[in-house]
């Protein structure tokens, strides 16, 4: 169930796939790490190839079981462009959400996934500036889901709470889960389960308004502020938040993965803290797991 604690991951935009390519500058490149073990390292990029896989002698070496021991090859081309090649991996190198054949030209912003970890390709004139910028955005927002994370939630659920209270205005939390999260990580893997988070935070999104906070608090855990809101309408998103991940079809490689979610809805009574909207929001979430899941329990 969901925990109200820090995280340290970020967000990258997509580039559109087929997008013009930038024209070549004559400043560095660098990868860092965005999802995964040794967030925000940075690996340089010169001239010669790197090779990232389990195996220690690579350049970038990951320690996950789902990474082959020589998983992918970066090197520059004589034209001076970066590109990325699989070397037969079993579980793939997927390059901004796209499975990676033959050599695959890199551009600023592009993000790879090898495993379960996430690196974003960084080139330009002034990478130092880019990079630190990256590292900013590593303190709020999830690099898998590309939702905020626990520690900016944790620090906007108290500054509503606080404005609510102050003002004797409506505040709505809703939490939620994956139902049965072990059973789809077991049967298709971990890595067709990180995919299966990215999709539903693509599926919900549309359904909120801008002023909503949607943030993945743990692991398949999430949460709605919604300010303004009262608890019949949090229930009535809540419910369009249900129905929205019950109809959409969920897919990695040729698999498609059965998903529905569990919410709990809570409106602020005006004299209690965040831990105690929490409280009463994720005890919601257990009566709707208690009640039979894919359901909407209101506290």
């Amino acid at each position: 169930m969901p925990r109200v604690e820090d995280d340290d991951t970020v967000s990258i935009a997509n580039r559109t796939d087929g997008a013009p390519r930038p024209k070549r500058g004559s400043g560095d490149a660098c990868l860092v790490v965005i999802y995964g073990p040794d967030l925000g390292r940075r690996v340089p990029l010169g001239g010669a190839r790197l090779e990232i896989g389990r195996s220690s002698k690579c350049d970038l070496s990951i320690d996950q079981d789902s990474v082959s021991r020589h998983h992918a090859r970066i090197e520059r081309d004589r034209g001076g462009a970066y590109q990325v090649s699989d070397l037969g991996s079993t579980n793939g190198t997927y390059l901004n959400d796209v499975a990676v054949t033959g050599e695959q030209v890199l551009s600023d912003g592009d993000r790879l996934k090898i495993g379960r970890t996430i690196v974003k390709f960084m080139e330009g004139d002034n990478i130092e500036a880019s990079y630190h910028e990256e590292i900013y955005r590593l303190m709020t927002v999830d690099g898998l889901t590309q939702l905020y994370n626990r520690r900016y939630f944790n620090e906007t659920l108290e500054r509503e709470v606080n404005r609510c209270r102050r003002y004797k205005r409506p505040l709505s939390l809703v939490v939620f889960d994956v139902d049965h999260f072990k059973k789809t990580n077991d049967r298709f893997g971990h890595v067709a389960g990180d995919a299966l988070l990215r999709q539903l935070a693509q599926v919900v999104r549309p359904r909120l308004r801008r002023e909503d906070v949607f943030a993945r608090t743990g692991g398949e855990e999430f949460a709605l502020v919604l300010p303004e809101v009262p608890l019949a309408g949090a229930v009535i998103t809540a419910e369009k938040v249900r129905e929205a991940v019950a109809e959409a079809i969920f897919s990695f490689d040729e698999d498609v993965m059965p998903c529905t979610v569990s919410l709990g809805a809570a409106e602020l009574d005006g004299v209690e803290d965040p831990k105690g909207i929490y409280a009463r929001a994720d005890a919601a979430l257990y009566r709707a797991k208690a009640n039979g899941r894919n359901r909407v329990e209101k506290a």
